[in-house]
């Protein structure tokens, strides 16, 4: 009997509308599978969108939103602990918790119950990786096995914590902690390529429209480094050296268009990946409206715990 719906896709998909909506019908709560949306005050940039957590007049617990504070490393480790302390609440009241986000690393390391230990800072291995070059370091990660999750790794800095990690869990096997396998209903949201490359670029302009500039501006100023944001990637990467003056504001636009157009290529080549590794995902029509896409989810749910 499945214990969890996992609903994941690519960035501009849909996603959250519709793990809100289903969570709302089940009466049930979502928890965020998304590595960046744990930071408080990193609000535009991650595409947290909390006023999708109403639908119907039903308003829809979340976690894992908002949890730490920006410029702390928020490590794969933790996010288990704190899923599972969401997963046990939601259960304890005998409904069945929405796990929504589009981190492959993040979902996979739950429906595959990965085995984790806290990982220290390595500095002679840090420096040995100094002064390799992103796709240097994308190849060293690609020799690790299980693969590691290449779709958060767009900065050296990021890419070298993760490769820390997988150093450090390969030669410390003993010290791994144990997950549990949790039943999982994993539904998968797609759009055609195109139509996929236009949200990208209609949800950045909104996004910037709505301050995200302001957004990073207010981090850097409150005292979050530009080398903090920079790490987390994609927008906070980009409009931080807009803001810093390293890029011009017409560069940026156009060269963070391309990379989340890229990030979620490589989004959805880890999904295919997953279902390699033995995760069957239920890929729906993303075409449906919201209410259908929905009674489908439901319909999987009671013929597959019947």
């Amino acid at each position: 009997m499945y214990e969890l719906v996992t609903i994941l896709g690519p960035t501009a998909c849909g996603k959250t509308h519709l793990a809100v909506a289903l969570a709302a019908r089940l009466k049930s709560e979502v928890i965020s599978g998304d590595s960046r949306q744990v930071y408080r005050r990193m609000d535009i940039g991650t595409g947290k969108d909390l006023s999708e957590y109403t639908y119907e007049g039903r308003n829809v617990p979340y976690h894992l939103i908002d949890i730490v504070e920006p410029g702390s490393k928020y490590t794969l480790f933790h996010f288990q602990e704190d899923f599972l302390k969401a997963f046990r609440s939601i259960r304890e009241c005998q409904r069945i918790p929405v796990f929504c986000g589009g981190s492959g690393l993040y979902l996979e390391s739950v429906l595959k119950a990965f085995s984790l230990s806290p990982v220290p800072i390595n500095e002679p291995l840090r420096a040995s990786l100094s002064n390799k070059s992103l796709e240097e370091l994308t190849s060293i990660l690609a020799s690790f096995r299980p693969l590691h999750n290449n779709t958060d790794t767009d900065t050296c800095t990021r890419a070298i914590r993760a490769i820390e990690i997988e150093t450090y869990n390969k030669e410390h096997p003993q010290e791994l902690r144990s997950f549990p396998s949790i039943p999982s209903l994993v539904i998968g949201l797609d759009v055609d390529r195109e139509i996929r490359r236009q949200r990208i670029a209609n949800r950045l302009e909104q996004r910037l429209k709505e301050g995200l500039v302001e957004e990073i501006r207010s981090l850097l100023e409150s005292g979050v480094s530009a080398d903090d944001l920079i790490y987390y990637g994609l927008e906070y990467r980009f409009v931080t050296l807009y803001v810093i003056g390293q890029m011009g504001y017409d560069e940026m636009v156009e060269r963070l268009r391309i990379a989340i157009c890229q990030f979620a290529k490589r989004q959805m080549t880890w999904f295919r990946g997953m279902e390699k590794r033995g995760i069957h995902i239920h890929w729906i029509d993303n075409t449906m409206d919201t209410d259908s896409k929905v009674d489908t989810i439901l319909s999987l749910l009671k013929h597959q715990t019947s």
